[in-house]
Parts: structure tokens; C-alpha cells; sequence
């Protein structure tokens, strides 16, 4: 085990010392260096809750290239950049940083973000077989950019149930709660059931558990719905945006070619 460690951390730095490689190695050196002065800084406070965050983030760093080195594909420099930012600003700006809670709409941003990124690992993964010569089904450009929206789309999905879960076993809170003022609900009622009674204008709830009592004002605690919907429709929006870019990349290759630098391609042997 020792020894295969040795052997893979050989070759991410002989994989950094590339030429072609060389400005990634800038990003991921520099961000890496930030995310070990963050991890110093929570030991020293003794939150072990962002130390696992840290870490978790230096192993996450590692996953371009051993994607890159296990199954023989390149990943583009700047889908590489946008990988490691993108982890970083999740992690360590997003959780550590409190940025979530700092910065409006930080969140949507990132799912945004994730919905193209998936996308276009989701076209690279059809686009490959597409031009393998053993694989004899040519597929339409329509039918890739909707199995690569597809594919997003299902990541995106797979993630908010990893989010409920967290929150159910474990009591967390990453499908953030929402104050809304109105209430629509066929449980107000027991008239007629098909038709919701509607209740708008609130301008505070109260939550009573035990001996305490908390005010929540202009409005009440949506518990994660409306974050999970916004979460999904974000991503809707960036897996719609790559896979548009993705058919008429497939229609014509040499007008759109810049849609290569988000492409994973099979490695030549």
C-alpha cells in the first residue's frame, strides 16, 4: 500500500511538472497551499469539524488526475481550473468561510456551475464511445446533448438526496431552511381537500420546544424545499446551457471548438 502511494504521488508531480500542465500546477499549488493554512489555523481552534473539511478538500485536489492516469483521459487545463475552484470555493469559502450565508445566491451559483460541469462530463463520457471505432451505433447530436443533460440532471438529483439523508441521520442543515410569509396547504382545512386554504401576509411564527420559545420574524421556516427546488432548477439551467453547446459543437466541430476546453478526451495511445 505504502509503496503504491509512493508510486502515485510520483506521478501527480511528474504529471504537474509538465509543460502542458504548468498553469494548472499554478492553481493547484496555490489553492492547495490556502487550504493547508486554513486546515493549521482550524487545528489550532480545535474545529475538527473543518480539519475532515480540509482534508477532505486536499484528496478531493487529487481526482482530475487520478481520473486522468486510472482511465486514460484527458481533462482540458482550464475544466481542470474550473474543478479545483470550484471544490475550493465549495468547501473551504462555501462551509468554512460561511460564505453560503455571506454571499447571496453563492450557493445557487454553485449548482449552477455543477450542472454545466456534469453536463460536459456527461457528453465527454457518449462523445468517446460515439468515435470509438468498436462501438459501431453512431449517435445523433440531439440524442448526446439529451443524455448528457440527462446525465447532470441525475447527478444533480443524486446529490440532493445525499443532502437529505445528511440532514435526516445526522442533523445537519445543508438543505438550508427558507422564511416564507404565505401558506397553501389542503391540511388547514377539512371542508374540501381540493381546495388548499391559503394564508398570506405572516409576519412571524413561533417555535415553542421545552422551556424555550423562538420568534422567527417575517414569516415561517421552510425546511429545505425551497432550496432543494432552486438547487435542481439552477442546475437545470447550466446542464440546458452545455448541452445546447454540446449539439451544436457535434454539428459543427471546427466553428465551435472552444467547447473542447470543457471536453474530457481518451488519451492516445
Amino acid at each position: 500500500m505504502l509503496k503504491r502511494f509512493k508510486n502515485f504521488k510520483k506521478r501527480l508531480v511528474e504529471y504537474y511538472k509538465e509543460e502542458e500542465n504548468k498553469k494548472v500546477a499554478i492553481f493547484y499549488t496555490v489553492l492547495r497551499f490556502l487550504v493547508i493554512l486554513c486546515l493549521i489555523r482550524e487545528i489550532f481552534i480545535g474545529n475538527y469539524h473543518n480539519v475532515f473539511l480540509c482534508i477532505l478538500t486536499l484528496i478531493l485536489f487529487v481526482i482530475p488526475f487520478f481520473v486522468e492516469d486510472k482511465f486514460k483521459v484527458s481533462i482540458p487545463n482550464v475544466l481542470e481550473i474550473i474543478i479545483l475552484l470550484f471544490i475550493f470555493s465549495a468547501e473551504i469559502l462555501g462551509e468554512i468561510q460561511n460564505f453560503y450565508n455571506i454571499i447571496p445566491n453563492w450557493d445557487m451559483i454553485l449548482h449552477t456551475l455543477n450542472g454545466f460541469l456534469a453536463a460536459a462530463i456527461g457528453f465527454s463520457l457518449i462523445d468517446i464511445l460515439n468515435s470509438t471505432d468498436k462501438f459501431h451505433i453512431k449517435m445523433s447530436p440531439l440524442f448526446v446533448a439529451v443524455v448528457s443533460f440527462c446525465f447532470s440532471m441525475t447527478v444533480g438529483v443524486a446529490w440532493e438526496f445525499f443532502e437529505y439523508t445528511a440532514d435526516s441521520l445526522v442533523s445537519t442543515d445543508m438543505q438550508k431552511d427558507t422564511v416564507v410569509n404565505k401558506i397553501s396547504s389542503v391540511n388547514l382545512t377539512n371542508a374540501n381537500a381540493f381546495n388548499p386554504q391559503i394564508i398570506t401576509g405572516i409576519d412571524e411564527s413561533t417555535i415553542y420546544y421545552g422551556d424555550d420559545i423562538i420568534t422567527i420574524s417575517d414569516g415561517y421556516l421552510d425546511i429545505g424545499l425551497i432550496d432543494t427546488m432552486e438547487d435542481l432548477i439552477v442546475n437545470f439551467i447550466g446542464a440546458s446551457f452545455f448541452s445546447i453547446l454540446g449539439y451544436f459543437y457535434i454539428k459543427k466541430r471546427d466553428k465551435y471548438k472552444g467547447i473542447e476546453h470543457f471536453i474530457p478526451r481518451k488519451k492516445k495511445v
